[in-house]
């Protein structure tokens, strides 16, 4: 409803008006996102990597991307020690592994940002720094990086870094499933289940 019409019959249509806005919000929402986004499948053997990914498979710093366990232990098994995928030498230390993030970051990759952010957020190889984090993850997310979305939508939900704000928090989850990322879907389940919907 247009915002005359809603003043005009305010009182009749109030709760139509709101019920017709969360039907056309869900439909949204759930008509986009089905596909699992490209960086959740192995580049390697093209299979889906399953969830949670960070047991099933390894993040190369080389190229920032995720590989699968079976492609990652097929090629140690072939005498190959290096990068599964770009072949290139995999880092002995968090010194040149962090270098070639940032490297990376340098030109904008929108993944290296979002990986950065996560080593501050740990705090792994770097100082621990959540605000730094949120920064980076805010550049990433306006860069296109799904996972951002979703670290963004972790960090407001418990209060980590930043105010805890649930509305954000579900806004942040929202783009990020639509876009296929399946645990901000999950944490949106999660959160109606919770109001009682």
């Amino acid at each position: 409803c247009g915002v005359d019409y809603q003043r005009a019959h305010r009182k009749q249509h109030k709760k139509a008006c709101k019920q017709r806005a969360d039907e056309l919000k869900d439909e949204q929402l759930y008509s986009q996102g089905h596909e699992r986004p490209e960086g959740d499948f192995c580049p390697i053997c093209t299979l889906p990597i399953p969830l949670p990914m960070e047991k099933h498979s390894v993040f190369m710093t080389c190229c920032l991307k995720q590989i699968c366990r079976g492609c990652h232990v097929a090629a140690l098994k072939r005498g190959m020690f290096d990068c599964a995928f770009c072949r290139t030498p995999i880092p002995d230390n968090d010194a040149d592994a962090l270098a070639m993030i940032q490297a990376r970051v340098a030109k904008n990759d929108p993944v290296a940002i979002n990986h950065l952010g996560e080593k501050f957020h740990v705090g792994l190889g770097l100082k621990k720094d959540v605000r730094k984090a949120i920064k980076l993850w805010k550049e990433a997310a306006e860069l296109g990086s799904v996972r951002a979305l979703f670290s963004l939508g972790n960090a407001f939900a418990s209060g980590d870094g930043v105010e805890q704000d649930m509305a954000k928090a579900v806004e942040f989850y929202t783009n990020a499933a639509m876009q296929g990322h399946v645990e901000s879907r999950y944490n949106l389940g999660c959160d109606e289940g919770q109001k009682g919907n």
